[in-house]
């Protein structure tokens, strides 16, 4: 593998907030994937690189993980490094919070069709994160997210890609949309924040629910509920890493190879054994976007030079 490029961006470390990496946890049986993660985040003390977040995962029985843009550059970053690691499949969209601001720079309708070249980029095997997020885009906003939102759509449906969905404040709208449009066969809600209700209606269409690290907290009895009320044909489990940490070690860096503990959470609530559901989910992942083992293709030494990214936030 050539030199690994660097991270594209750092995340903001927070006032008082503990940047240490969690323990590792006790090694899964059962291997997973993590459905959902931003390895191009920086955090922590110090930082750790790609191989390095992988080898922890594999060392704990996560065995491979989709890596996700929300930007140009980000997009480009992962559909790089997923050529070039075999742990590594990707995801390219342009978050719903950027959409306005590449509208207002009057280059939306290019960053749309530059995303749909790189999801014909071999391992490129998701469009997302897209959807929409009423919560950091207010009214103004809506419009240029919808339009980004239903191109995306289209995009994936054309490519037979899977479509990851980033749903805020916005539940309605977003469950709106797919049923006027239509939903690509595979359609995945990251880090799913709705309801019971909600779950319904997503099971109904057979949707797939990603569960993250939040499903942990004391706070998330809706989760919870919404978690047990799921077929598990349709789960999925992620860490939205750098994001999100499970409990007990909210706030602190998030990542791929601490997916175990959300899923024994998980696991302790629908009052099942680990493993099974383990290689359950570890199917439901497989059917969603194929298998990791296939060789990545022949990569560039280096990346494209980065950029300052837009304002809009990932999370």
């Amino acid at each position: 593998m050539a030199d690994e490029p660097g991270h594209v961006r750092q995340r903001d470390p927070g006032a008082g907030r503990d940047l240490s990496y969690p323990p590792l946890p006790v090694p899964l049986v059962v291997p997973v994937y993590d459905n959902h993660t931003h390895l191009e985040i920086a955090d922590g003390e110090q930082a750790l690189s790609v191989a390095e977040q992988l080898d922890r995962a594999s060392s704990v029985g996560v065995r491979g993980v989709i890596q996700v843009g929300g930007d140009l550059e980000t997009s480009r970053w992962s559909a790089e490094m997923a050529a070039r690691e075999p742990r590594m499949l990707a995801a390219v969209a342009i978050h719903p919070n950027e959409a306005p601001v590449y509208e207002a720079a009057g280059i939306l309708d290019d960053a749309i069709a530059e995303i749909a070249e790189l999801a014909t980029r071999p391992r490129v095997v998701a469009v997302g994160e897209t959807g929409l997020d009423f919560f950091r885009t207010g009214p103004e906003g809506h419009a240029s997210q919808l339009r980004s939102f239903e191109a995306h759509i289209e995009i994936a449906k054309r490519n037979g890609l899977a479509l990851q969905i980033h749903d805020r404040d916005a539940h309605e709208a977003v469950i709106e949309t797919l049923l006027r449009v239509g939903a690509p066969e595979r359609t995945v809600f990251h880090c799913f924040s709705g309801d019971v209700d909600m779950a319904r209606v997503c099971a109904d269409h057979g949707w797939y629910l990603s569960f993250a690290g939040t499903v942990t907290f004391k706070n998330a009895g809706n989760l919870r509920e919404a978690l047990a009320a799921v077929p598990r044909a349709l789960l999925l489990v992620e860490t939205d890493a750098p994001f999100l940490t499970p409990a007990p070690f909210r706030g602190r860096p998030n990542a791929p190879y601490l997916l175990p503990n959300t899923l024994r959470a998980m696991a302790d609530h629908l009052e099942t054994d680990v493993t099974m559901l383990a290689a359950q989910i570890s199917s439901n992942t497989e059917l969603v976007y194929g298998r990791w083992d296939a060789e990545p293709v022949t990569a560039p030494d280096s990346l494209p030079n980065t950029r300052t990214r837009p304002t809009g936030g990932l999370a």
